[in-house]
């Protein structure tokens, strides 16, 4: 079993996908890190890059060779101040120079030295593989992108550090029967029974201050979505929608922060079609940055973003305006733990399971968690998080373009609004009348990502994406 902490499943990172972008930019920094442990770095006078499978026919849509540049240059994802993005690639494109680790500098033509390959590789859809090159001796290493950053190696290294891990574990889950198990035996919550295992990686303090970082991150990610206008860039001339919906929705009161504003929208009109246009403004608005190669939180994904904060923003100003950070904590440790039950059990990768691998587990997260803030047991946790999968089931990734932006923003949408549903309907269940348990649902989605058509995983061969074209738009 593979130990995954809250800060796995939840990252910061930059747009617009994690599985195209953010593993990528991970797997640079990870052979440099390879390079200086064999004492090459310093010899390098050229190198390579590879992309296989859906890195390659999606990768240009999704920012992959601009991640891979920014990776190989050193640049920290969480850290680099996005709109320096532009700088950065622009000097190395018009210079055909990189500063390897922001330390060695050499010759870089992207167009040639990032070969797309169309082949896949055999052990994931997602392959790259990095070449150094010095006098007479070459360094090869390669890597797979298996969904929401993650990134290991065939011989699966980084998971056999995590089986270590999760040895230190004092509640190891790896199916959702063992989760309410634990939750039975300790008589705690679900919540409880991660922050106890999260305990054993890190102090109290620890985490309360990265889960805050990532609240801030998300609020201040839809904060920005929901006050930038225009068009987003890739060619499609897909018009921001968050900032005409926000502007329509008309608060009143004043505001200059992030935290103000959402107090200000704790005043406003509340009728159902108000919530169902805010719900969806915050969702819209985070992948909308997203898909500008702003920073976001992936949860588990990019191109899933903006469930989970839509969602957490809603309880925040819809059902419970007293809530606090508490309450964030509490949302993000359950929706860490679901996300983690369906990667270990199937995959959040698109390219290996579709969109349902992304939205549908990001809407399950976000169902499983706020049925715990709005009282559920953890049985209705599971129940939440099953009805929001179980009708996510088989949904593709098809993007036009290979941009995440058709259908992927709408899907976030539609994600957290079938989360907050999910929801209700599990507090309303006996779970004793439930037929459809949580893991048989994991094994399902995962059955139905082996039977899908490759062309259906983030290939754009399929769908809507050879159906919708440029012209079209």
């Amino acid at each position: 079993m593979e130990c995954i902490s809250v800060f796995d499943m939840l990252k910061i990172g930059v747009g617009p996908s994690s599985s195209h972008t953010l593993g990528p930019w991970r797997a640079a920094e990870r052979w440099i890190y390879e390079l200086k442990a064999d004492n090459f770095f310093d010899r390098i006078i050229n190198v390579k890059v590879d992309l296989y499978g859906s890195l390659s026919l999606t990768g240009k849509g999704h920012a992959t060779d601009l991640a891979v540049m920014l990776g190989l240059s050193g640049a920290d994802p969480e850290r680099i101040p996005t709109d320096t993005i532009d700088i950065v690639i622009a000097s190395i494109t018009n210079t055909h120079k990189l500063v390897l680790n922001n330390e060695l500098v050499i010759p870089f033509e992207p167009e040639k030295d990032i070969v797309f390959n169309r082949e896949f590789l055999p052990f994931h859809a997602n392959g790259i593989k990095f070449t150094a090159y010095a006098e007479n001796e070459t360094h090869e290493s390669t890597f797979y992108s298996i969904g929401g950053g993650f990134v290991v190696k065939e011989e699966r290294t980084v998971h056999e550090e995590n089986v270590e891990l999760l040895k230190e574990f004092p509640y190891p889950i790896h199916k959702a029967t063992e989760l309410l198990e634990f939750c039975h035996k300790e008589n705690l919550s679900i919540s409880e029974i991660v922050l106890e295992n999260e305990r054993s990686l890190r102090t109290d303090e620890e985490i309360d201050f990265e889960l805050n970082r990532i609240w801030q991150t998300m609020l201040e990610c839809m904060f920005i979505g929901c006050h930038t206008e225009g068009n987003l860039p890739g060619g499609l001339n897909v018009r921001r929608r968050a900032y005409d919906t926000h502007k329509r929705l008309n608060i009143e009161v004043p505001y200059t922060t992030p935290q103000e504003w959402l107090e200000s929208i704790r005043e406003s009109e509340v009728k159902f079609r108000q919530i169902l246009k805010w719900v969806s403004c915050f969702a819209l608005a985070v992948n909308e940055v997203n898909a500008s190669l702003g920073r976001v939180v992936t949860a588990p994904t990019n191109g899933s973003a903006g469930v989970i904060p839509a969602v957490l923003m809603y309880y925040m100003v819809i059902e419970n305006h007293d809530g606090d950070f508490s309450d964030i904590k509490r949302f993000l440790l359950v929706a860490s733990e679901i996300g983690s039950i369906f990667k270990k059990g199937a995959t959040i990768s698109a390219a290996m399971g579709g969109c349902q691998a992304e939205i549908g587990v990001s809407s399950a997260m976000a169902a499983g968690a706020l049925t715990e803030l709005l009282g559920g047991t953890p049985e209705q946790v599971m129940i939440a998080a099953e009805i929001a999968m179980e009708h996510h089931l088989g949904l593709t990734c098809d993007p036009i373009a290979g941009l995440v932006q058709i259908p992927c923003i709408e899907r976030n949408s539609m994600g957290a609004i079938k989360a907050i549903n999910a929801a209700e309907l599990a507090l309303d269940t006996d779970p004793k009348n439930v037929k459809v348990p949580l893991d048989k649902v994991v094994d399902t989605m995962w059955e139905t990502a082996k039977d899908m058509h490759t062309k259906y995983k983030e290939t754009s061969e399929g769908g809507l994406a050879v159906r919708v074209s440029l012209s079209d738009c």
